[in-house]
């Protein structure tokens, strides 16, 4: 087990999600955010939602979780976001350490 997790959330629109990345980047809260293009369906305010999204698959630390968590809902479009948070059980030590040395203590 490392420190190390990826967080997934969703955005509207390529502009969201690459200002968000920026943000999360430059803040030094992840060392990595790749966009993918995706489409969603949910349950939204009791109908069904089938809509264009863009990914965000961010690479960071456990440690550093809570400040990501609240930085993301400070700056994120969606009145609920997803903010879904998933360990890394293992991986190319030399990019883990990449990955921890790139994140900001």
């Amino acid at each position: 087990m490392t420190d190390s997790i990826v967080v997934l959330t969703s955005c509207p629109d390529e502009a969201a999600a690459a200002r968000i990345a920026a943000a999360l980047l430059e803040d030094g809260l992840a060392a990595c955010v790749t966009r993918q293009p995706v489409r969603s369906m949910y349950r939204w305010e009791g109908r069904l939602v089938d809509e264009p999204e863009v990914l965000l698959v961010i690479k960071t630390l456990a440690s550093r979780f809570s400040d990501l968590e609240m930085r993301l809902k400070s700056i994120h479009p969606y009145t609920l976001p997803e903010i879904i948070a998933l360990p890394i059980a293992g991986g190319s030590a030399t990019y883990l350490s990449w990955l921890a040395a790139a994140v900001t203590p």
